[in-house]
Order: structure tokens, then sequence, then C-alpha cells
């Protein structure tokens, strides 16, 4: 009869030692790529090169390449101007001013999130929104791509995500995405923000 016992005490053993790789698995899969297939910033990469073809006219180049010496000092003096201009308009995003101010009663929750290397940052700044009256629901990492620091705000926030950004010195709102909650203010902070 010791045999039978043994034999029902491995195969329980294995049943268990199976349940528990499947359940850590399990856990693997939901937090290890949740946010790494992030969308954020979709639309940003196409705006930066329709910038660049316009900004330098090499048209001229591209169409008479054996011609370089006498199409090289055209294009020069128009390039340089071009990229200055590029150079200004990108790292300024116009943050919209808000027209009212927002009462700190009529403010959403807003959620906080780090997007860098920087140990601690969504909780100091989540410090610094609180200060500022809004309410901290949450401060966690970020995992994915985001081009710069960005305060996602859902249909009917703007003003508020403006007052916010405003308030925690972050240069760009936009609409909220898919995964995001559509109650509250969503910040995402990226490696060039100072404040």
């Amino acid at each position: 009869m010791t045999r039978k016992d043994e034999r029902g005490q491995v195969l329980s053993s294995l049943v268990a030692v199976l349940a528990v790789v499947a359940i850590v698995g399990g856990l693997l899969v939901l937090f290890g790529t949740r946010g790494n297939d992030s969308v954020a910033d979709e639309g940003k990469p196409a705006a930066t090169p329709s910038v660049a073809p316009s900004a330098t006219p090499t048209f001229a180049i591209s169409s008479e390449p054996t011609h370089d010496p006498t199409e090289v000092p055209t294009p020069e003096p128009t390039a340089p101007v071009a990229p200055t201009t590029a150079a200004t308009t990108q790292p300024t995003p116009a943050v919209p001013t808000p027209t009212v101010a927002v009462p700190p009663s009529e403010r959403p929750a807003v959620e906080i999130y780090n997007n860098t290397g920087r140990k601690g940052l969504a909780q100091s700044v989540g410090g610094r929104a609180h200060q500022a009256g809004w309410t901290v629901t949450g401060a966690d990492n970020w995992h994915g791509k985001i081009v710069t620091s960005t305060v996602y705000y859902p249909a009917g926030m703007q003003a508020e995500a403006a007052q916010l950004a405003q308030d925690l010195g972050v240069p760009r709102i936009k609409d909220a995405l898919d995964n995001m909650k559509k109650d509250r203010l969503t910040v995402i902070l990226t490696s060039e923000y100072s404040g």
C-alpha cells in the first residue's frame, strides 16, 4: 500500500508545481507586458519628418546628383535657416494657458507616471501637484516611448489639463490614450522634465 500512497503524493506534488508555474507565467504576461506597447506618440514621429522635408528643399539636389558643384551653393544658405526654425519650434511646444483658473474643488483626480531613470520622480511631482490643490490618486513607473513630458486628458477636461500642465511645468497636453482612465488626468514625465 505504501507504493500507491507514494504515487499519489508524487502526482499531487507535480500538479501543485504545474499550477504554480502557470500562475507565475500568467502574472509575468499580465504585468511584464503592461505599457510596453504604448502608442502615446504614434503621430509625433510623422510630424517630425514632415517638418524636415518642407524645411530643407532637397528636391534640386536629389533630382540632379551629377551637378553637385552648381547645386550645392543654392541649398546651403536655405538649409541652415530651416533647421534653426525647426529646432526653435520643437523644444517650445505651446501649452494652452488656462483661460480661467480651475478651482481646487472642481479639479479631477491625477495619476503621475515616471518614464525616466530618476527614482521617486513621480512621487515628488505628485507632492507638488497635491500642494497646488490636485488630488493625486497614484504614482508609478510608465513603460513605453513618450517624446516629451505630457498631461493626457479625457474628453471635456482640456482646461483642467492646461491648468495642471501650468502648475507642474509640463510642456505639452494631449488627448488621453485608450488605456488611460477617462475620469482623471494622466501625467507622464520624461527625462527632459526639470521640475
